[in-house]
């Protein structure tokens, strides 16, 4: 082998020897290593749950607890048993008015736009104010001295399902007009009464905003007025004989009495009739007729 050729194996052989060296060697060489930051988990913050005292005041006169009426998502019942601080709230509330006859308390629900309300009235900040506004007068304070108001809070948030002291109240002076209101209100829904229809040997009830509103007004009249009750008159078609109808239209108006009792009316304060197929405001001979026949009829007596 010649001294050239020698030479030539031998640069061959370092130029593969330094190519398998930097293959397993110095694959990082020549680079700079960049750590990459650590990734951030988000920890969503838990948002705390509200809660409102019970509380009002005039002038001097002031009472507050972190107690309250408590309500559950969706509901307007009052969750027992009340702290005792709200009894104590209560006698204190009944000596003021006592003192104070031109006084009222403003028991202002609470409502969420979340919330189903299953109620007869409005919205169920309406029905919760009415809900304590009955809890009052139980323990002895006149509904006269109590207005029933609601608010949309969408701040509120519950905790495990409960609503804490949904609940405001301000006490303000009765209104000067508040007898010729109250005189408005009567004719207004004695001229355009509250009236629920009926599926054919049916009793249920499903109310619109404008018949919930019809309670609402309803309600608040009978509380202003002690000596006012209210009239449920049922109606049915000519379907069946007519004293199956005039038992069905009884039956009717004791099941819009049992609805309005569930919703806070005075079971003292409502009285049911029947007037069967006897008074008919349609064509029996037509569907649409029949339908607009199976009615109960729900209106004010002074």
């Amino acid at each position: 082998m010649s001294k050239t050729t020698t030479n030539l194996l031998l640069m061959l052989i370092t130029i593969i020897a330094g190519t398998y060296f930097y293959i397993n060697h110095c694959n990082e060489c020549g680079t700079t290593a960049v750590e990459e930051p650590p990734i951030e988990t988000a920890i969503p913050k838990e948002v705390a749950s509200t809660s409102y005292p019970f509380a009002f005041s005039d002038g001097n006169f002031s009472y507050e607890i972190n107690d309250n009426y408590n309500f559950n998502v969706s509901s307007p019942s009052i969750l027992m048993p009340l702290a005792n601080g709200i009894g104590t709230g209560i006698g204190q509330l009944q000596n003021y008015f006592s003192e104070n006859t031109g006084k009222v308390i403003n028991v202002i629900g609470y409502y969420s736009s979340e919330e189903e309300n299953n109620t007869a009235y409005p919205n169920l900040g309406l029905a919760r104010a009415n809900a304590v506004k009955n809890h009052l007068v139980d323990q002895g304070i006149p509904s006269v001295h109590i207005n029933t108001q609601s608010e949309l809070r969408g701040e509120m948030v519950p905790k495990d399902g409960i609503y804490y002291g949904p609940v405001a109240y301000t006490i303000d002076i009765k209104s000067e007009t508040a007898d010729e209101e109250l005189s408005a209100l009567y004719d207004k829904i004695n001229a355009d009464p509250l009236i629920l229809y009926f599926n054919t040997a049916e009793a249920s009830i499903s109310l619109d905003a404008e018949q919930r509103q019809k309670v609402a007004d309803i309600s608040r009249y009978i509380d202003k007025v002690p000596e006012a009750t209210v009239s449920i008159t049922g109606h049915t078609d000519n379907t069946g004989l007519a004293a199956t109808n005039m038992k069905l239209g009884l039956d009717r108006a004791n099941f819009a009495k049992d609805y309005l009792i569930d919703n806070g009316i005075s079971a003292e304060k409502i009285r049911t009739f029947s007037k069967g197929q006897t008074e008919p405001i349609a064509d029996n001979s037509t569907e649409e007729g029949k339908a607009k026949n199976r009615r109960t009829v729900v209106t004010l007596n002074k």
